[in-house]
């Protein structure tokens, strides 16, 4: 550009120095241009941009140049008046200084080894030596540089590195600002690029009726335009990564064919556990796992008495299940407990119970809790992806044939399905997805026990599974730390991508 080529042809002099040298060598009317001009010039490898910061120094007061330091005026008064020593009483007897100054002015005469400070009597007392007579013959170097600093502005390489430090020191006695200073130095690119013969026209950015109509445009230089050339990314408003994930599985399983249903982060420990053949002492139900509620403590099951007392009979002898049940006394206090739902099977086992109705396919996403420490990949807050399918014939090559087919639709093809355990699944597995060359476990499934189904009238197969949002969306994104995800990070959010 216009601008850019003046600044080669002032470097080609000057080769390195400050913008306000280039300014001044250049002709250029404002700064701001040779600053403009010289980021465009490093950005193409023509310049190099040096950036140095040091501190600046000014006084907070300017009444501090007029006056004494405390410690001078103590120490005069001392010798014109007391002899060269008296106690503090004594210094303040003579009304010349005041009582701030006389404390200021102790710590500071023994600091500079004007005299000694003792005690005689109870009384503090203050006796100048020889090097404090001498020092009130003359200025120190301190208060010359209160002068200086007295006129302006006072860089640190200005002063001794001591003296502006024992100023420093002085409460509420200098100001101190970073100053940048820049230097502009041409590469070897840009020496050779500077040496070309080139004209330096005015450059004109826009063609306007004004310049076609008198002529000018045949004189003047038409600026080009580098389509090519770097342009800051714009950035606007958009969705949170999370909520185009969840967005994006949401459509997966409505275009297989499913139904979304809601359920309520506020659970009774029944529908969380006991309806899931959960038993009443499993570690899971523990308050290391699970966030018990003190307000509401209970949740009254009277709605649901008699499904209630079923599971009940399931618990303790397996009802008409055909199996044994966990062969307890059933308790339903605990059954009772308010808690913060520790997955969202329950909302799938409360649609079942409403609506038994064959055959269904739904899902849910939400919000779980668990007392869970902290760490890359666990978070006690977490969504989870839950659905089941119930039809008949429904088995366990469906079930992992549609979680397959979910993880494909999400970008995913290294899916490892291994046998697992869960008190209300049988078969059960765990789906592992490849991440960063380990295998990371994203969720559970199987086929609901008849220990579940049966209460619910349910006789067919019911598949279901649980799989961890989060976790996918660090696969999906590259990430590290699942605590990632909600920090906030705006460098991040603009950058990551759109699924």
């Amino acid at each position: 550009s216009y601008l850019e080529k003046k600044v080669l042809k002032a470097l080609d002099v000057l080769r390195s120095a400050s913008p306000e040298a280039i300014q001044e060598k250049g002709g250029f009317d404002k700064l701001v241009e040779v600053m403009n001009a010289a980021s465009w010039l490093q950005a193409k490898g023509l310049v190099t941009i040096h950036e140095s910061i040091t501190k600046a120094y000014t006084l907070k007061r300017k009444e501090v140049a007029s006056r004494q330091l405390a410690e001078r005026a103590a120490a005069q008064v001392l010798v014109t008046d007391l002899g060269g020593s008296g106690s503090l009483a004594d210094l303040k007897a003579t009304g010349k200084v005041s009582n701030e100054d006389i404390q200021i002015a102790l710590g500071w005469i023994k600091r500079k080894g004007w005299g000694d400070i003792s005690k005689q009597d109870n009384n503090t007392v203050i006796t100048i030596n020889d090097k404090g007579r001498q020092a009130l013959g003359s200025r120190g170097e301190d208060e010359l540089l209160i002068e200086r600093l007295a006129q302006g502005e006072v860089h640190e390489k200005d002063a001794k590195k001591e003296v502006l430090e024992s100023l420093r020191q002085r409460k509420d006695f200098l100001n101190e600002k970073h100053v940048v200073a820049r230097t502009v130095e041409l590469t070897e690119k840009g020496k050779e690029v500077a040496a070309l013969p080139f004209e330096v026209r005015e450059e004109v950015a826009q063609l306007t009726p004004e310049l076609i109509q008198s002529g000018r445009w045949k004189d003047v230089e038409l600026r080009r335009y580098d389509v090519k050339a770097f342009a800051p990314t714009s950035t606007g408003g958009k969705k949170h990564p999370m909520t185009i994930l969840i967005e994006k599985v949401r459509d997966a399983f409505l275009t297989m064919g499913f139904t979304e249903i809601r359920g309520q982060y506020v659970e009774s420990a029944f529908w969380n556990m006991d309806a899931l053949f959960t038993a009443q002492d499993h570690p899971a139900r523990e308050l290391h796992d699970t966030f018990y509620l003190d307000n509401p403590s209970r949740i009254d099951l009277s709605e649901d008495k008699e499904f209630v007392d079923v599971v009940r009979q399931v618990h303790e002898n397996g009802w008409k299940t055909g199996s044994l049940g966990w062969r307890y006394d059933w308790s339903l206090e605990e059954a009772q407990k308010a808690l913060l739902r520790t997955h969202t099977t329950v909302n799938t086992v409360r649609h079942i119970h409403k609506d038994p109705g064959l055959p269904f396919k739904v899902f849910s996403i939400g919000r779980i809790f668990r007392n869970e420490a902290m760490d890359s990949t666990h978070l006690p807050e977490f969504t989870q992806i839950e659905g089941i399918v119930c039809e008949e014939g429904a088995d366990f090559d469906m079930l992992c044939g549609l979680l397959k087919e979910f993880y494909r639709r999400m970008g995913s093809e290294d899916i490892r399905i291994r046998p697992g355990y869960f008190p209300y699944t049988e078969p059960s597995l765990e789906v592992d997805i490849l991440w960063k060359g380990q295998w990371m476990e994203l969720g559970g499934a199987g086929i609901f026990r008849p220990e579940v189904t049966e209460p619910l009238g349910v006789k067919e197969p019911v598949l279901a599974w649980g799989l961890g949002l989060e976790r996918l969306g660090m696969l999906l994104w590259g990430l590290d730390d699942i605590r990632d995800i909600y920090v906030s990070d705006v460098d991040w959010l603009k950058k990551a991508p759109q699924l």
